[in-house]
């Protein structure tokens, strides 16, 4: 896949699929490509998502022909660290354990903010197991590489999540910090990994650690990336304890 589309930016990404210059049907599908030329040696995703993606971006391409707008992230995909809900799927955390449970009912929050504004799952990326502690090389699925270099790790836990967006296989990830792990990824990958202000996103529906610690935060490639994932995701939500009940400002 050329690079222009694989190293796209979120925003101009949104700007073309707007404008009708970029196809969101075409966008995905050179994504797709990117991971499946590209993962097998990354092992950045636990699971992608092929069907709903191209059956979202379908959607969203109607859409931007009826001369509609989904949202701010219309027609875009994203990844999320498998151990944030989407309904019907099964929440691993990375773990043999959770990858037994039923799939869950409901989207986390986060999740649905990202699909409510017009956003396309691209599928889970890897993380530790449980998100705590380093790589496991003892689980079904091996570790994350770094894509500068794949004989060293992305650093974690969000590791699939930072792997994916500076390989150019996703614009955009949502990754969680309890001591570093969005930060991390980031600096290891060379992206970046924004840790938010505690109560600034809404954590249900994302795997606990410690309660007073939890953070989701996005991961891009760039600033006005991050501002834009951000302002997407931030805000008050009565369904986290933890959630401040504040205005979210641009």
């Amino acid at each position: 896949m050329p690079d222009e589309l694989a190293f796209l930016s979120l925003t101009e990404a949104v700007r073309r699929i707007r404008s009708g210059d970029l196809s969101p049907v075409k966008y995905t599908q050179a994504l797709l490509d990117q991971i499946a030329a590209h993962d097998g040696q990354l092992d950045s995703f636990l699971r992608v998502l092929d069907d709903g993606a191209l059956e979202s971006a379908a959607l969203a391409e109607i859409a931007v022909k009826n001369g509609e707008t989904l949202g701010p992230l219309h027609g875009v995909p994203f990844a999320l660290k498998d151990i944030v809900d989407v309904a019907g799927l099964p929440t691993t955390a990375q773990s043999q354990i959770l990858a037994q449970q039923p799939p869950k009912t409901d989207d986390a929050a986060v999740t649905a903010k990202l699909h409510d504004a017009g956003g396309i799952l691209l599928g889970k990326t890897a993380t530790h197991e449980f998100a705590i502690g380093g790589p496991s090389f003892d689980l079904p699925w091996p570790p994350a590489r770094n894509p500068w270099n794949l004989a060293r790790y992305p650093g974690g836990s969000s590791s699939g999540s930072g792997a994916a967006v500076a390989a150019g296989l996703v614009p955009m990830a949502i990754g969680t910090d309890t001591g570093g792990s969005v930060r991390n990824p980031a600096t290891a990958c060379g992206i970046v990994g924004m840790k938010p202000t505690y109560g600034r996103v809404s954590r249900r529906g994302v795997f606990p650690l410690s309660f007073s610690l939890d953070h989701v935060g996005p991961m891009t490639r760039n600033i006005a990336d991050n501002a834009l994932m951000l302002n997407v995701i931030a805000g008050h939500d009565p369904g986290d304890p933890g959630s401040a009940n504040l205005p979210a400002p641009d």
